[in-house]
């Protein structure tokens, strides 16, 4: 037999069972969109980075721009330039590997001229992305509300050849 003062605990205990399962799964779905826009982001900067491999000169270099933000139109639209950042970089064959490269293009403005566009040197495309966070609680936790989401790919110059 209960006592009275049970009555209702398992009540209780479902709600708060169901705010943890609650807040997992929104935690899941966050994480599952975050994965799949960095999916797109790292397919875009491919798609910059081959074709940079094959037209490296500067005039090409909007080119690899267009060829990164036309990958693809959904979750996120690469089109918008207020929301995603494409940059390109070129790097000598002799350069170590923490080296960045030299900035010489980003977001349909040349930066700086170089001469490093000969094969087997190497180009490099990052895309970036600011996802803003969805899940409730979060950006309280974090301090912040979005999350800096970026992928990098380098390819190997392979045309022109320089003398």
């Amino acid at each position: 037999m209960k006592h009275k003062s049970e009555r209702g605990q398992s009540l209780v205990e479902l709600g708060v069972s169901l705010l943890i399962l609650l807040f997992l799964l929104a935690g899941a779905a966050e994480f599952a969109v975050l994965l799949f826009q960095y999916v797109q982001l790292r397919d875009a900067a491919q798609e910059g980075a081959l074709y940079g491999s094959m037209n490296p000169t500067s005039a090409s270099w909007a080119n690899i721009e267009a060829r990164a933000r036309a990958a693809s139109a959904s979750p996120i639209n690469l089109t918008d330039t207020s929301q995603v950042t494409v940059s390109i970089y070129m790097l000598s064959k002799a350069a170590a590997p923490e080296d960045l490269g030299t900035k010489v293009w980003e977001n349909g403005g040349a930066i700086t001229t170089t001469t490093f566009a000969c094969e087997g040197n190497g180009v490099r495309v990052t895309v970036s992305f600011r996802h803003n966070i969805f899940m409730p609680f979060m950006p309280q936790l974090l301090g912040r509300s979005y999350i800096d989401l970026s992928a990098t790919v380098v390819d190997t110059i392979l045309t022109p050849v320089c003398t």
